[in-house]
């Protein structure tokens, strides 16, 4: 069975504006974008997974069933503008609340999963999002890694990517970057 890369991303900051410990699905706002840069994706043929850290869960702030509402209404918005999400994974944990777990990003837990799930391979895939800690993992699995700034990205992040993974104006130019690098690596 041959394996295929996937586009690993954030959620809050990179395919929706992030509204802090977002509760009411009402308030979902999609980054502009996001809907062409998954189709540019889809056209090459590789799935959008995200894999986003919802530390509030722990912290009492959203409880899982507010955050399942936010991912049905995230998964809804796409798949209905033509660019549906092929998984979505989640940390609920906090290392303060919950301890360590191997879920929590920059860890790899919630990628393995996907991996073993969806049959992907991980050392060709796309890891982007508006945080180090979004970006960090294709230095350990392989791939490529981009971010992609917000407003609330620290300039060390930034700094960070720059010295040792991508940073990119835009979801768009991460793709564009991406499906360039991928063109250039051996089967």
């Amino acid at each position: 069975m041959t394996l295929r890369p996937a586009a690993f991303l954030d959620r809050d900051g990179t395919l929706i504006e992030d509204a802090h410990y977002l509760a009411d699905p009402a308030k979902v706002r999609v980054i502009p974008g996001a809907f062409e840069s998954l189709r540019v994706l889809q056209g090459a043929l590789i799935p959008p997974v995200v894999v986003t850290n919802q530390s509030g869960i722990a912290q009492g702030l959203v409880t899982p069933s507010q955050y399942e509402a936010i991912r049905a209404k995230v998964e809804t918005l796409f798949r209905d503008n033509g660019t549906p999400l092929a998984a979505s994974y989640h940390c609920p944990h906090h290392p303060s609340v919950s301890g360590y777990c191997e879920c929590r990003k920059p860890n790899t837990g919630m990628y393995q999963e996907a991996a073993a799930t969806l049959q992907l391979r991980l050392d060709r895939s796309l890891y982007v999002g508006d945080r180090r800690r979004d970006v960090e993992p294709s230095l350990t699995l392989g791939g490529f890694g981009v971010l992609v700034p917000s407003n609330d990205t620290p300039e060390a992040d930034v700094i960070w990517a720059e010295a040792h993974a991508q940073a990119a104006d835009s979801l768009g130019e991460a793709v564009h970057r991406y499906l360039a690098w991928l063109s250039d690596q051996p089967a």
